[in-house]
């Protein structure tokens, strides 16, 4: 998706044409080194006039239809109605059951999880990364949605992937803690003592048994530690922009 310069991705799922997701490539913004060039976090220490400048350019290569519900995220579980939330609340999900409403999450190595139901009345996203998953972000957005899990889809943004993501074993026993189901998602480092975590499939595991049909078919998961050109990631540089990844309801 590409419209005055400003590019994008879908994800690969199921989700009924009304339904509009994507999550943005870090390029053509105005954003300096080294939050080169959409960067659209007002957190990370950028130049405020610079970041006004590139989520205008978003909203208006996007056509937006209104001003993304901009979230203060905590790496918690909080999930709020966009409908009625201001920009700036403390959540690290939105969602909303009102056509023209888009819910944002920021991210630079987390995993954006995508969530509707098959008849599109219902969206929602969620900021994933280990310590949201650990929290239970995505059973915070699957109870806040009105439809049942089964009636739901879910799909994915661009994340770190199993080969650059490496955390620690009480960060492992903290995820196995919460789901002693994923332990499949997780593979010994060179590093003695320390894994190898897939969010992706981490994330996966959760939904499915949760009893959401999870469609994010990917031929390969995107990584953004890896792919610098398109993603930035906190991993990788430390001080750096946020992609922002977004759905609404068309209406």
């Amino acid at each position: 998706m590409t419209s005055d310069a400003v590019r994008c991705i879908a994800p690969i799922w199921p989700a009924p044409p009304g339904v509009k997701a994507l999550t943005t490539l870090r390029t053509a913004g105005v954003s300096q080194a080294p939050h080169e060039s959409l960067n659209l976090a007002v957190h990370v220490d950028d130049n405020d006039v610079a970041v006004r400048e590139n989520r205008r350019r978003l909203a208006s290569a996007l056509q937006l239809p209104g001003e993304p519900v901009w979230l203060r995220q905590v790496h918690g579980r909080r999930i709020v109605d966009a409908t009625n939330a201001v920009s700036g609340c403390e959540a690290d999900g939105a969602r909303t059951a009102q056509s023209d409403v888009v819910c944002a999450v920021l991210t630079a190595d987390c995993l954006p999880v995508f969530l509707c139901n098959r008849s599109g009345t219902e969206v929602a996203v969620l900021h994933a990364g280990w310590r949201g998953l650990a929290a239970g972000v995505i059973e915070s957005g699957i109870a806040a949605l009105e439809s049942p899990p089964e009636q739901l889809v879910a799909g994915f943004g661009p994340a770190i992937g199993p080969r650059r993501f490496e955390i620690g074993a009480e960060v492992r026993e903290r995820l196995l803690e919460s789901d002693p189901s994923s332990s499949t998602a997780f593979a010994a480092s060179a590093n003695s003592g320390r894994w190898m975590a897939d969010l992706y499939r981490l994330a996966a595991l959760r939904l499915s048994r949760a009893g959401v049909t999870m469609a994010a078919v990917w031929a390969q998961y995107p990584c953004t530690y890896e792919q610098s050109d398109r993603y930035f990631s906190y991993r990788r540089s430390g001080v750096c922009g946020r992609m922002a990844s977004l759905i609404w309801i068309d209406a």
